[in-house]
């Protein structure tokens, strides 16, 4: 069951990433930029999304990895 939940997690990860960068990059087009700068600027939002998710992950991961012991 661990595993389906981590699938899911990382399928919705990156359909958010992906809705973000396609957000961002038609904003940039709206706005009249070549589609060269477009494209960049939805990688980097792309890379961005993805990069936030894996910090919340490893701050998550290591906060459960630091509780004290219960006695």
């Amino acid at each position: 069951m661990n595993v389906a939940v981590l699938l899911l997690a990382i399928a919705l990860v990156i359909v958010v990433a992906a809705l973000a960068a396609l957000g961002a990059g038609k904003l940039a087009r709206m706005d009249g930029v070549s589609y060269p700068t477009a494209l960049t600027r939805a990688a980097v939002t792309f890379a961005a999304v993805i990069t936030l998710a894996c910090t919340a992950a490893g701050a998550l991961g290591n906060r459960r990895a630091r509780q004290p012991p219960t006695i």
